[in-house]
């Protein structure tokens, strides 16, 4: 079920918000008992099986989180990473076996199964659960239900953010709800509906009728496929910070603050600033959970080498990678930010350019975006290809015309809104009432609200992104 759906909106989201708020029973059990029951119906909406194997796992973790030890860290780690590899990565590691051996396609005895949605998302956060307790920075969860409500909410279950349960824990019997945060958390949400119906899904369709055609063999212009390119570079930014801002904004309906995932990442001077600022919870989870562990010396007051920082930087990188596909595009896009980032974190060539380190941070992401988008190694240089004009190719085509002049509004408020505009304009102008004006910010919000509606009647669907990780 997508929080972008008519059936979220109309009929899970408004029953979920009446018996939650309901005036008889306001016992904090109850609204968590309930939060609980409702994020498992919301899972088994669309996986019906898998919302079993889910409450395995979190039984299992739960389990072994009492009287923690080293060897039940250890079999809570591997029992999460196995749950992964089945269903992520045993295929991906099958075939490559097989060519690594000459042999047979080993995916032919291997029965196909699909990826249960989330599954990367609640599995980083038992382990995170696991590991956090096992250092003691949190106490393991007595009780089962809160324990599942940390890690199935369905708030953040499908796509994030990684929330930590140190940042949980404390909300789970000491959050207070208030008609304040209920508004602000249905603006938050409302916001990221927008981003993900209104601009999202309309930069998808050139981003689609781009990378398509070059798929199946097809011919595009040098400048649709710039186009295209950036126009997915658009898509992902607001899908998934869109998802994030509808996470962490339902959340907050129900009295749960959650951290950023999203800090205008476009705007960045360098990769490494880039990643410092897209998808944020990710990006911490891997520095606390690999990175440091890797480069933190077993001589305390010591410093790391730069041949073990470059190491964690792989190893980091190319779990990354693998994290978001079982595909050697999304090795060889890892393993590009890997040398990249290298590059910036030893020689610092990024700041001897001037302000052309925006143009150098923003051009790296669209080239990077297409690796991220093409199916296949072979689709991805065809890509290149054109965009950098080999072949004998035109310049501008028909395509190109049509989807500038159907789609020049949602690119428009696409690029401004990569911009954090309107606090600046909120700041900078702050003397007129009218930009705080609670009347006002209503009004567009419900118009902004109805709109999205009026997507979702007349849209086909258009599942978000990261459901796919």
């Amino acid at each position: 079920m997508a929080f972008s759906s008519s059936v979220f909106l109309l009929l899970f989201l408004p029953i979920v918000i009446a018996i939650y708020y309901n005036p008889v029973v306001k016992a904090r059990a109850f609204k968590n008992a309930f939060l609980l029951f409702a994020s498992l119906l919301f899972y088994a909406w669309g996986e019906p099986i898998w919302v079993f194997i889910m409450l395995a796992a979190i039984t299992a973790n739960w389990a072994l989180s009492l009287n923690i030890n080293k060897p039940k860290l250890i079999i809570a780690i591997v029992l999460d990473l196995s749950l992964l590899f089945v269903f992520k990565y045993l295929n991906f590691a099958a075939e490559n076996l097989g060519l690594l051996l000459s042999a047979p396609d080993p995916r032919n005895l291997i029965p196909q199964i699909a990826l249960p949605i989330g599954l990367s998302f609640f599995t980083f956060s038992m382990i995170s659960y696991m590991v956090d307790v096992h250092r003691g920075k949190s106490q393991a969860q007595k009780n089962f239900l809160y324990c599942a409500l940390y890690i199935a909410f369905f708030s953040k279950m499908l796509a994030g953010p990684i929330v930590r349960y140190a940042h949980f824990e404390q909300q789970i019997n000491g959050r207070k709800e208030s008609w304040d945060d209920f508004c602000e958390g249905f603006k938050r949400f409302t916001v990221g509906l927008g981003k993900k119906l209104l601009l999202a899904s309309n930069c998808a369709l050139a981003a689609d009728a781009a990378f398509d055609t070059i798929e199946h063999g097809g011919e595009i212009g040098i400048a649709f496929a710039w186009f295209g390119a950036v126009a997915y570079t658009l898509q992902i930014f607001f899908d998934f910070s869109g998802y994030s801002d509808m996470a962490i904004g339902l959340g907050r309906m129900f009295g749960f603050k959650f951290l950023e995932n999203f800090n205008y990442p476009y705007i960045s001077r360098c990769v490494t600033e880039f990643w410092l600022r897209w998808h944020i919870s990710l990006g911490t989870w891997f520095r606390d959970y690999v990175y440091f562990p890797i480069v933190t010396p077993k001589v305390p007051g010591t410093r790391a080498s730069n041949s073990r920082i470059i190491w964690a930087l792989f190893v980091v990188w190319s779990l990354t990678g693998l994290w978001h596909g079982a595909d050697w595009t999304f090795v060889f896009w890892g393993w590009g930010y890997f040398i990249l980032i290298v590059l910036e974190k030893f020689t610092n060539f990024h700041k001897k350019i001037g302000n052309f380190t925006y143009v150098y941070s923003f051009f790296t992401l669209v080239l990077f975006r297409v690796i991220f988008r093409a199916p296949t190694l072979e689709t991805t240089f065809d890509y290149y290809a054109v965009m950098f004009g080999f072949g004998n190719l035109p310049f501008l085509t028909e395509d190109f015309w049509f989807y500038l002049s159907s789609l020049k509004l949602y690119f428009f408020f696409g690029i401004l809104f990569c911009f954090p505009v309107i606090n600046w304009a909120k700041t900078k102008y702050s003397q007129f009432s009218i930009l705080n004006s609670q009347l006002l910010s209503s009004i567009a919000y419900s118009i902004l609200f109805i709109l999205c509606f009026m997507s979702i009647v007349k849209g086909g669907y258009n599942p978000f992104i990261y459901f796919n990780f």
